[in-house]
C-alpha cells in the first residue's frame, strides 16, 4: 500500500508564500474557523516531510517565539508530529521532538517513504523540494490555503517559480471565515 503525500502551503492570490514586511502571519487574515480547521487537519495521524530550509525556518520561528502565530494550537500539533527532514547539509541533533534526518535526494527518500509509511505524508512549505516531488509524480494532493491578499510589492517565496506545468483536478473546496479559500487538488504533469 502506498501512503498519500500532500503538499500543503499558504499563498497570496498572486502566488507568494510569504511577504517581506508589514503583513504578519496569515497576512493578518486568520480567523477562528481557519485555526480550528487547521488543528483538525493536523490532529490526524501523519508524518511530516520537511526540507532543510523549511526545517530551519520552523525551528527558528518556534525558538524565537516572536511571531504570535507560532503559538497557535495547530502549529504546536504540527511540531509534535513525527517528521522526516531531508537534507544533505544539516548536522547534529534535530530540534524537533520526533524527527529523523535522512540524507539523499528528496525524490528517492519520499518514494521510499510512500512505500514504507503506514500513515499519510504531509509537507507544509518546503517549496523547492515539493516542486521536485511534483515533477517526479510523487505528490498526490496539493492543499492550497489561499488568503485574500495581493502582495505585488512585498511578496516573497513564489510557490511555483521554476515548476513544471500541471493540470489540477479539484477534489475539495471550502471557504473559511467568509474570506479564505481552501482548495485541494490532484496534480498531473501536463503533457
Amino acid at each position: 500500500m502506498t501512503a498519500t503525500y500532500t503538499f500543503d502551503f499558504f499563498t497570496s492570490l498572486d502566488g507568494f508564500g510569504t511577504a517581506v514586511s508589514g503583513w504578519g502571519g496569515y497576512w493578518g487574515k486568520q480567523g477562528p474557523e481557519l485555526l480550528e480547521h487547521r488543528l483538525a487537519v493536523y490532529s490526524e495521524p501523519q508524518r511530516m516531510v520537511l526540507g532543510a530550509n523549511t526545517y530551519r525556518d520552523f525551528t527558528h520561528l518556534l525558538a524565537a517565539g516572536d511571531e504570535p502565530t507560532v503559538h497557535d494550537a495547530w502549529v504546536t500539533r504540527l511540531h509534535q508530529l513525527p517528521a522526516t527532514v531531508v537534507s544533505n547539509t544539516l548536522e547534529g541533533e534535530l530540534d524537533w521532538p520526533d524527527a529523523t534526518l535522512v540524507r539523499g535526494d528528496a525524490v528517492d527518500v519520499v518514494a521510499r517513504l510512500k512505500q514504507e509509511s503506514d500513515v499519510p505524508l504531509r509537507s507544509h512549505g518546503s517549496l523547492a523540494m515539493n516542486r521536485a516531488l511534483m515533477a517526479a509524480g510523487l505528490v498526490d494532493r496539493v492543499y492550497v490555503t489561499l488568503f485574500p491578499v495581493i502582495t505585488g510589492r512585498t511578496g516573497s517565496s513564489p510557490i511555483f517559480r521554476g515548476a513544471e506545468d500541471f493540470d489540477l483536478e479539484l477534489l475539495e473546496s471550502r471557504t473559511l471565515d467568509g474570506r479564505t479559500q481552501e482548495l485541494v487538488y490532484r496534480p498531473t504533469l501536463h503533457a
